[in-house]
């Protein structure tokens, strides 16, 4: 969309004015954006969010109270982000993808003072439709595929799909898949980055 089209919204509660919201977001007292973060159509940053530096908040998003964005983090279209998660920098959330924040929510019974932390660790990616049941942190860089139910704690690099999600191997921190050799090393296709897989995790080493 042409830039020209986008209106810059300023209002008293929000202590950085160097974003652009659309006409129709909505963004409560408290809230801090950082400078270059865009928020499309109909969407709903609620009080106390913090948003950092050039995040991109898609259409029809909710972001609940008290949540943490930090840079360039993705947020596509139809995503709710409730209190309790966090996410690092440079975390993609995929279409529709969804968070909870209750283990086990009943209408009748409140329980806001038992809402979960997950944290979705820097460089994370996941897919569309993907669910991620409360408490469960996404490591760095993990990809989680399209329609996962994520209903363990997620280690950095690994890839994960299926219901309920099961790892499936590893990725680098562009995106694809590792090939190990019998020593343990991989290299990623398109960096070059060099990779080792020992005592089932993995590490960058160059």
């Amino acid at each position: 969309m042409d830039s020209k089209n986008l209106k810059p919204k300023t209002k008293q509660s929000v202590t950085n004015n160097k974003y652009f919201a659309h006409e129709t977001a909505v963004i409560d007292k408290g809230c801090t954006i950082g400078e270059g973060t865009k928020i499309w159509h109909f969407s709903h940053i609620m009080p106390n969010c913090i948003l950092g530096k050039k995040c991109n908040i898609g259409q029809n998003v909710v972001i609940s109270p008290d949540v943490v964005l930090g840079s360039n983090v993705k947020v596509q279209n139809n995503v709710s982000i409730y209190t309790g998660v966090i996410c690092e920098d440079d975390v993609f959330l995929g279409p529709s993808m969804v968070f909870t924040n209750i283990i086990n929510p009943r209408s009748a019974v409140i329980r806001r003072d038992e809402y979960m932390k997950t944290t979705v660790k820097k460089g994370a990616s996941i897919g569309a439709n993907a669910t991620i049941v409360c408490g469960n942190d996404i490591g760095e860089y993990a990809f989680i595929g399209a329609g996962a139910v994520v209903t363990k704690e997620i280690f950095a690099y690994s890839l994960w799909v299926g219901n309920p999600a099961k790892q499936i191997g590893w990725v680098s921190q562009y995106g694809h898949r590792l090939n190990f050799d019998n020593t343990g090393n991989a290299t990623c296709p398109e960096s070059k980055q060099e990779y080792k897989l020992e005592n089932g995790s993995v590490k960058l080493i160059a």
